[in-house]
């Protein structure tokens, strides 16, 4: 074997990263572990003390803080750890509303209303303009949209092409001005590892909000309109000492004696400020002046001296002279970000604010200083009768970010005449003193540019220490007033933390349970060399969580599916390869030849089988979103992972056990002879096959219109709820007729466990408004508890999901198109590889067949099987057994081609070479089936019931993707191919 030593390298280099990257998790976990021990079941008190720790260092050998470690290690999907999952739809209607300026033109509107009632697949605007193209054929779309406020960008004269591109990039503008809005809201409601997604070519955002509990707060911070405003500023100069009596207000409240207070606050004067970095500046003096007592109960003493000025900090510099001088400029204080809360806390108390100027407001910078958890504090001066802004957002005609003739990144920002007359009268007050301007965008400060002189006509540039992305951002913020575009939840997906644990326990004893299964079988069947499969499974396990840490996957409860499938696929390469090395044997070859030759005749299968399963995991990315992507990252890495084990790792395992002289045996006395010589007509019974799988299909289709699926809520819009019965004698039936009445008779109930039964229906689905999900909620429990048997409270609904019925149908046109997608990239794939047509149309139609089998037997058995639901998961499960079907296809074309063209003449009969081809692939067929089959069936009993239906799919597909491997798709190469293949 050439190259050894490059492959030692690289698995001792991958060995040592993968360590590395799960330890972020071990360490991180063992922080938790020791916050919950402290707290003793208080959440307050155990998240205060992660608070407190998270800068600290929590790995000594690196010097990493917990959240360093925090952001690093394993991310679990919500449905594993719990949270929300929300789906936001930007309302492009109302922006092109407010765009035409409230228009009344009755064929502008119908077209709207057209436009809101199409559901297809094409993007919002193009729908708008082909209505309108309709209903006025001869209609200025230019007439309706050059309004005062639109004309620098559109011309009276524009021609609907103009119009469409022009309200296209204003929509574009609106979805990231919102997507900007909720980042910066959910950045500042505090959830870990939050993730956000802008979803392309839609008006969608994808939100992901891990270990959430209060769902109302989320909902409202999410749907709440946007709020810009302007505010002059006051000056730190200004603000220090309002901050220090209120200092000392809070001191004298805390019982601190008057003479200590003063004691202790000689000295702090503007002259004697220290910043405060990474700690605050009397602390630094009280540790100072207590020599070597730097203990707690120091910084205790401080605390209770100081209340506010021993968390808040004044920003200063150290002048000429050394002296620390109170910096100029709007920001008035410095706190950690976990200090924030509690300094906001003091300055609404009523007795400090009684204390301070009434024209006065306080809001955070909306980030924190560079590489830092400090945030600043600015000092907002209240102008008008009505004590407000000087200034409202929609006022704002337009903004963009642009460079200065320096090159360096800015805002350029346009006002209407109304908002330009009072801008010049606010920067020319501004500009006597070089004062600075607050943009505030929902309370936070984004920027506070000094005003440098009066500024006239309305518009003006922006500039300060951004970046290109801030100056994007900004922009966009400027724009919130402007461009009204509310964003409403379509889709929501909320886990209890107890269903998320359950979903763990679940995950990890089926992962466990189906990688012993496959160890066992292998050894049993494989003797001695089955323990190499095993040492190679168990190394692809470490690698691919180690990568898949180190990647920032997310691992999901189809993620998990996943590996349990990859255990029984990653044997898949040690199958070919042994049974081409038992091949070898059989030919009298030496262990050493044999293993080498094994290795190489068995390449060319291993490759296209894997890439083409590789493709089957790259499509489930791209149209997949949450979970389903989380299952596909996960098939594609393992893919990978199990190569360079199954390849390189098994190679290097087996060269050294020759080297040491070790009797590697490929069998057992009972599995030595296993389909050994077969020799079954597959190839003259084919018309068999084909007729019990046309009936069986036909069947199917016949069902599909007469009774149709079970959907999902994913794939037919509504809300589910999971809901626990601590009184187990409940029953499906005593659910149903105590909410039926009230909540529809379309309302499904199903049992998931012993003491678990989900809730789906679509009362009150089209209700938009904030509180419709606590009345849908509030019904259903109120209808519940009318009888003692099915009585329950909101803490036992374990989770919920709503999709509204638009993207539901979206999901349902997506999932098929993805599908046939995948087919006819697949079999481009085959008919590249191999050249020929026939196996292309072979490939082709044995992925079409297990695709519509599956079909079949989800619509025949609805009403057997309870959980044989259509759902995102049951595409990832179809794409998924396409894949599985392929690579099991491609292993009998790769024999079919090798006795084609090597081992039989060309005047053999193409039948019988199929059907000898067929018969020597057979032991690795169903070997291979056989140890996937395994960890399905493991994975149906001990997975949970939440992706039950998603296992049993993947369970029965992978029976008709090896039936139709050996039994349709080598048939049709022979119906189709007759003379070309001689």
């Amino acid at each position: 074997m050439q190259g050894k030593g490059v492959i030692k390298f690289f698995a001792i280099v991958l060995t040592i990263v993968c360590i590395y990257q799960l330890s972020f998790t071990w360490v991180a976990h063992k922080v938790e572990k020791d916050a919950t021990i402290y707290a003793k079941g208080d959440t307050a008190k155990e998240k205060a003390y992660l608070d407190s720790v998270s800068s600290l260092p929590a790995y000594p050998v690196f010097g990493h803080s917990y959240q360093y470690c925090l952001e690093r290690e394993l991310a679990l999907g919500l449905d594993l750890k719990g949270g929300m999952n929300v789906t936001m739809q930007i309302s492009l209607a109302e922006l092109v509303k407010t765009l035409s300026n409230n228009n009344p033109d009755p064929s502008f509107n119908q077209a709207l209303a057209n436009a809101n009632a199409d559901i297809s697949q094409k993007d919002y605007i193009t729908k708008f303009v082909n209505e309108y193209e309709k209903l006025n054929p001869n209609g200025r779309l230019a007439a309706i949209f050059s309004t005062k406020d639109n004309q620098a960008h559109l011309k009276y004269n524009a021609s609907n092409d103009d119009v469409e591109k022009y309200l296209k990039e204003e929509a574009d503008v609106a979805v990231k001005q919102e997507y900007t809005i909720l980042n910066t809201r959910i950045d500042q409601f505090g959830v870990t590892q939050p993730n956000i997604q802008l979803e392309s070519n839609t008006n969608r955002i994808l939100i992901e909000l891990p270990g959430v509990k209060d769902r109302e707060r989320v909902r409202k911070l999410l749907v709440g309109s946007a709020k810009l405003e302007f505010y002059q500023t006051f000056e730190n100069q200004d603000v220090y000492p309002m901050i220090a009596g209120a200092d000392n207000i809070l001191a004298a409240k805390s019982k601190v004696s008057a003479k200590d207070s003063a004691k202790a606050t000689t000295g702090v004067t503007k002259k004697d400020t220290t910043a405060a970095k990474g700690g605050l500046a009397l602390l630094n003096k009280v540790e100072k002046n207590a020599g070597k007592d730097t203990s707690l109960s120091a910084k205790s003493k401080l605390n209770a001296q100081h209340p506010l000025l021993s968390i808040l900090s004044s920003p200063t510099y150290t002048d000429q002279s050394g002296q620390q001088q109170l910096r100029p400029g709007p920001a008035v204080g410095w706190a950690l970000q976990k200090d924030t809360a509690k300094v906001m806390h003091y300055l609404r108390s009523a007795d400090i604010k009684a204390s301070l100027p009434r024209n006065i407001k306080f809001a955070w910078s909306v980030k924190p200083l560079e590489k830092s958890k400090i945030f600043e504090l600015y000092g907002l001066k209240l102008s008008g009768a009505e004590n407000g802004p000087v200034l409202e957002g929609d006022v704002i005609n337009d903004a963009q970010n642009d460079v200065d003739q320096k090159g360096s990144p800015e805002v350029r920002m346009n006002m209407n005449s109304a908002g330009a007359e009072k801008w010049r009268a606010v920067t020319a007050e501004a500009a006597q003193g070089k004062k600075a301007i607050a943009i505030v965008l929902d309370d936070n400060v984004y920027s506070a540019p000094s005003v440098q002189g009066e500024i006239s006509g309305g518009s003006s540039s922006i500039s300060g220490n951004f970046n290109i992305e801030d100056t994007k951002d900004l922009a966009n913020v400027l724009k919130a007033g402007r461009l009204p575009a509310p964003a409403r939840i379509i889709g929501e997906d909320v886990v209890g933390p107890s269903l998320g644990q359950q979903s763990i326990n679940d995950g990890l004893t089926s992962c466990l349970i189906g990688l012993l299964v496959v160890l066992v079988f292998m050894v049993a069947y494989y003797n001695r060399a089955g323990t190499v499969a095993v040492v190679a499974v168990i190394i692809n396990a470490f690698f691919l969580m180690g990568v898949l840490t180190s990647l920032r996957a997310v691992l999901t409860l189809p993620g998990v599916a996943g590996i349990v499938l990859l255990f029984g696929m990653s044997v898949d390469a040690n199958v070919l390869i042994y049974e081409r090395v038992r091949e070898e044997l059989a030919l009298g070859k030496s262990i050493r030849l044999a293993v080498n030759d094994g290795f190489k005749h068995a390449l060319s299968s291993i490759l296209d089988s894997n890439i083409s399963t590789f493709i089957t995991g790259v499509i489930l990315f791209v149209f997949g979103s949450g979970p389903i992507q989380g299952f596909a990252t996960t098939l594609m890495i393992g893919i990978v992972t199990s190569l360079f084990c199954s390849l390189l790792i098994s190679r290097l395992i087996f060269e050294w056990m020759i080297e040491k002289g070790w009797d590697i045996k490929f069998s057992n006395a009972w599995s030595s002879h296993t389909f050994k010589n077969a020799n079954y007509g597959f190839v003259k019974k084919r018309f068999r096959f084909y007729i019990f799988s046309g009936t069986f299909i036909l069947a199917g289709i016949i069902s599909m219109f007469v009774q149709g699926f079970n959907y999902g809520v994913d794939f037919q819009g509504g809300r589910t709820y999971i809901l626990h019965f601590q009184n187990k004698n409940a029953t499906d039936e005593d659910v149903r007729t105590a909410i039926e009445s009230k909540l529809g008779h379309g309302t499904e109930v199903k049992r998931l466990g012993s003491d678990k039964i989900s809730v789906t229906t679509n009362y009150m689905i089209e209700d938009n408004s904030t509180d419709a999900d606590n009345k849908v909620q509030s019904t259903l429990l109120a209808e519940l508890n009318k009888k003692p048997v099915t009585q329950i409270t909101a803490k036992d609904i374990l989770g919920s999901q709503k999709v509204q019925a638009t993207i539901a149908d979206g999901l349902r046109k997506s999932a098929v198109w993805t599908v046939l997608f995948a087919i006819i990239i697949i079999s481009a794939y085959i008919l590249i590889r191999f050249r020929k047509w026939q196996f292309s149309l072979g490939a082709m139609v044995a992925t079409a067949h297990d695709a519509l089998m599956v079909l079949s037997f989800f619509s025949l058995f609805k009403n057997i099987l309870p959980f044989l639901d259509i759902d995102q998961s049951f595409i990832a499960a179809i794409l998924t057994v396409i894949g599985y079907s392929i690579n099991d296809t491609v292993v009998v074309f790769d024999r079919i081609r090798e006795f084609l063209s090597l081992h039989h003449a060309k005047t053999d009969e193409p039948k019988e070479v199929i059907n000898n081809a067929i018969n020597n692939t057979l032991s690795r067929t169903i070997i291979t089936a056989l140890t996937v089959l395994f960890v399905l069936i493991v994975l149906f009993i001990f997975g949970g019931d939440v992706i039950r239906g998603f296992s049993f799919a993947l369970l029965i597909g992978v029976c008709f993707g090896t039936y139709s491997s050996i039994c349709i798709a080598t048939p049709v190469i022979i119906d189709f191919g007759k003379k070309d293949l001689r």
